[in-house]
């Protein structure tokens, strides 16, 4: 190796790196990427046509042979395209002195200064530095392709890079690949407003998706349904944070206007629960005092009356309310089991009572049986006799059930009337007083008629007339102690 020239040049300024270059760089192999300052010319692919750096041609940025598509579940990671080397032969030379000189279709110019080897060796170190340029390109032209990447960060490279262009030292189509880098800039704007279209239609929906939440939730804050309206809101906070793409002012004004409704129904829900509270401990209060009642009425022998004062603190007790929960269960158990130990006690006392009872009611059946053949009109007297001994018996026999009560009574009164109907008759037919006011009514009657004679005979029309009328009202009288007496 020839010794290196170490003064940089103001025309090997590398573009592409935004460092100024020695004019003795060695040079690097395009596909190992290592650096070679003996690389000959023969080991260089000769330029094929319709692809960048051939002299015959200006393809555009797509005509690059690039590797397969990126996957969109790789954007993040794009291989980098393989570009056909260009020939420097083509685009510029080497003069005895080392001044590089790049072809454009203004003319040559000079670019560089080689003083590191030979031109073969020149020319291949300047081409492979414009086949590095291109690759730049063709990267990200394969990111805007693919969408991958940040279309800002490569509109800014790809502005970088052709800034670079008027001063990079390299040899190939500068033309073509400023009109690339024109393309992959335009390509990048129009991703970069199509991204800044999706993020403001995106935010346009987040935004109506939370005012949405929100309006909701402000409709369930006076909702008194707790549960039900408790767990809709936990569910809104769950979506609400699937849905991004908002800014920060505005997803806080919209969080602080959802939290507002939902602190509302909170609040709301809490001073229920704790007025529920207050209820529940005033409910307990009342039914411990109702317990213990209950628990000194558990020992009554008083049937009835202990009957009626349970239904009246079961009554009670439902209008308490119900008491804390874990209470509630404990409570109405010693309430239950005072009751029940009172009814257990009466049906058990009640049950031999109604065995006695259906006892007594055979006694009376049979005396109803004997107490029906009675005959009053045979001889009342014997009839009142055996009655009387029927109801001393009656009595003697005790209580019946409740549900024959009245047919056994019914029975006996039946009897009970026909002899007494029979001694009234009889008391009517032979009373002395009786007869004498129906012999004392009958004078009367008579005496009337004989005035009423008289005041006849005498011509007195209107005496006659009073001692007649007088005479009627006295026979009514005595028809009906007539009728008294004869029953």
């Amino acid at each position: 190796m020839s010794e290196e020239n170490t003064t940089p040049s103001p025309e090997t300024s590398d573009g592409a790196s935004g460092h100024a270059e020695p004019t003795t760089t060695p040079a690097r192999s395009p596909q190992s990427g290592t650096e070679s300052a003996t690389a000959p010319a023969s080991a260089r692919p000769g330029p094929r046509p319709g692809i960048p750096g051939h002299p015959g041609g200006r393809p555009s940025p797509a005509a690059v042979v690039a590797a397969p598509p990126v996957a969109p579940a790789a954007l993040e990671t794009v291989v980098a395209p393989l570009v056909t080397p260009a020939d420097p032969h083509e685009w510029g030379r080497i003069d005895a002195d080392g001044s590089v000189y790049l072809k454009t279709a203004a003319g040559e110019r000079k670019i560089a200064d080689w003083q590191a080897g030979d031109a073969e060796a020149g020319l291949a170190h300047f081409g492979r530095r414009f086949d590095d340029f291109s690759t730049e390109i063709a990267l990200l032209e394969a990111r805007l392709a693919s969408g991958s990447g940040d279309a800002k960060a490569a509109r800014a490279q790809a502005a970088q890079l052709k800034e670079s262009i008027d001063t990079l030292a390299a040899l190939g189509d500068l033309e073509a690949a400023a009109q690339r880098l024109d393309v992959v800039i335009a390509d990048a704007d129009v991703a970069i407003s199509t991204a800044a279209a999706a993020r403001a239609e995106a935010r346009t929906r987040a935004v109506a998706a939370k005012e949405a939440l929100c309006a909701e939730a402000e409709s369930m804050a006076t909702s008194t349904q707790w549960k039900q309206t408790g767990d809709r809101l936990k569910e809104i906070v769950a979506e609400w944070r699937t849905i991004r793409g908002i800014d920060r002012k505005t997803d806080d004004a919209l969080w602080k206007r959802f939290s507002r409704a939902r602190d509302s129904f909170t609040r709301a829900r809490g001073s229920h629960f704790a007025e529920l509270d207050k209820q529940r401990l005033a409910a307990q209060e009342v039914k411990e005092r109702l317990i213990k009642q209950a628990e000194a009425l558990s020992s009554s022998r008083d049937w009835r009356e202990t009957a009626a004062a349970y239904r009246d603190l079961m009554t009670e007790w439902k209008a308490a309310g119900r008491a804390p929960r874990d209470v509630e269960d404990r409570l109405w158990d010693r309430f239950r089991a005072a009751q029940e130990g009172f009814f257990a006690r009466r049906n058990e006392v009640l049950s031999e009572r109604d065995a006695e009872f259906e006892t007594n009611a055979a006694v009376k059946e049979k005396l109803l049986a004997e107490a029906e053949q009675i005959d009053v009109a045979a001889d009342l007297d014997e009839a009142k006799r055996r009655l009387r001994s029927i109801q001393e018996r009656w009595e003697a026999a005790g209580k019946v059930p409740r549900d024959r009560m009245r047919d056994l009574d019914g029975r006996l009164r039946r009897v009970e009337d026909a002899v007494r109907e029979a001694a009234d008759a009889e008391w009517k037919r032979t009373d002395p007083e009786a007869a004498a006011r129906v012999d004392q009514f009958r004078v009367k009657v008579e005496q009337f008629r004989e005035q009423a004679a008289k005041a006849h005979a005498a011509g007195n029309a209107r005496k006659a007339a009073e001692a007649e009328a007088q005479a009627a009202t006295w026979e009514g009288w005595l028809q009906a102690a007539e009728g008294a007496v004869e029953g």
